[in-house]
C-alpha cells in the first residue's frame, strides 16, 4: 500500500559496508555475471535529445563509494544524523532521517533514489528548460536552458536552481541555492546551504544515459566529492511515472501502528 515497502525492499537488498549494494547475481557491475559481452546496437537517436523514463542500473545509493574527508563541521553534522541504512544504522523509530516524515529528500537524494531501479525519473525537454520528474515523493526540477547564469542570490529550495548548456552532446547541469535540511544520500550525509551541484548527462546509444556528478561543499567536505559513472537504461514506451506521494497523514499513522513498535517506542 505505501510506497515505503518498496524502499525497504531496496535497502535490504543492499549490502551494508561501504555504502554499495552487490550486483546482481554476484557478476561484475554492468555485465552479464558469465562474462558474455555483447557490442551495442546502433539504433537511430538524437543524443541531444535526453527525453524518455529512465532507470538506472548500478546499485550504489550514493555518489560513489568512499565520500572526500569531512571537515569538522561536516563530522559533527555527519554523526548527529541517524541513518536506518547502512553501516550506521539504527532502528527507523530512533533514527532522523527526514524521509520517515515525508519531508523533502533533496535533488541529490532524489536523484540517486530515482536511480536504483525502484522508482523511475522522466525527462521532458522543451525550448527553454528541461523538466525532470522523480517518481517517489511525485516531485519535479527544472533546469533552465535559455542561457540564464545562476542568480547571484535566490531563496533556498530542497531541488535547488539549475541553469543547462550543451558542451557537444553532454548536457551539464550547474545547480545551486539548496536547504540543507535533506541528506544526500540514505547514510546520513549531510550538505550545507554552500552546496553547488554539476551534473553531466551523456546519451551513449538510443537506450544508455550516462551520469556524472560532481558535488562541492566547503562547509562539509575537504574537496569536491566526484561521484562513479551512473548508467540508466530507457524504459519501454508504455512505461509512465506513477503518482507515488509521500502522504504525512499516513507515514504518521504507519509509524504509530509499525515502525514505533517494531523499535520499541511508545509515543
Amino acid at each position: 500500500m505505501r510506497a515505503l515497502f518498496a524502499i525497504a525492499i531496496a535497502m535490504l537488498t543492499a549490502a551494508v559496508p561501504g555504502h554499495a549494494q552487490a550486483p546482481a547475481g554476484g557478476g561484475r557491475q554492468g555485465g552479464r555475471g558469465s562474462g558474455e559481452t555483447r557490442p551495442a546496437v546502433s539504433v537511430p537517436h538524437d543524443p541531444r535529445d535526453l527525453s524518455g523514463v529512465w532507470t538506472r542500473t548500478s546499485p550504489l545509493l550514493t555518489l560513489s563509494q568512499t565520500p572526500p574527508p569531512f571537515t569538522p563541521l561536516g563530522k559533527k553534522l555527519f554523526d548527529a544524523n541517524k541513518p536506518s541504512y547502512g553501516p550506521r544504522a539504527v532502528p527507523p523509530a530512533v533514527g532522523n532521517d527526514p524521509m520517515g516524515n515525508c519531508d523533502p529528500i533533496g535533488l541529490v537524494r532524489n536523484v540517486l533514489l530515482e536511480l536504483v531501479a525502484v522508482y523511475p525519473m522522466e525527462i521532458v525537454q522543451t525550448r527553454d528548460r528541461v523538466f525532470q520528474f522523480f517518481e517517489w515523493g511525485h516531485s519535479y526540477r527544472q533546469v533552465w536552458t535559455d542561457g540564464r547564469p545562476l542568480p547571484n542570490d535566490a531563496d533556498l529550495t530542497f531541488n535547488g536552481i539549475s541553469t543547462g548548456r550543451w558542451e557537444g552532446d553532454t548536457f551539464v547541469v550547474t545547480s545551486g541555492f539548496f536547504d540543507d535540511r535533506s541528506w544526500l544520500d540514505h547514510f546520513g550525509t549531510p550538505h550545507s546551504t554552500e552546496m553547488t551541484l554539476e551534473e553531466r548527462y551523456r546519451r551513449l546509444d538510443r537506450d544508455t544515459l550516462e551520469l556524472n556528478m560532481t558535488l562541492t561543499d566547503p562547509k562539509i567536505f575537504t574537496a569536491p566529492w566526484v561521484s562513479e559513472r551512473k548508467v540508466m537504461k530507457l524504459a519501454p514506451r508504455n512505461r509512465e511515472i506513477a503518482e507515488q506521494f509521500c502522504v504525512p497523514s499516513q507515514e504518521a499513522e504507519f509509524n504509530r501502528i509499525v515502525r514505533d513498535p517494531a523499535g520499541g517506542v511508545v509515543r
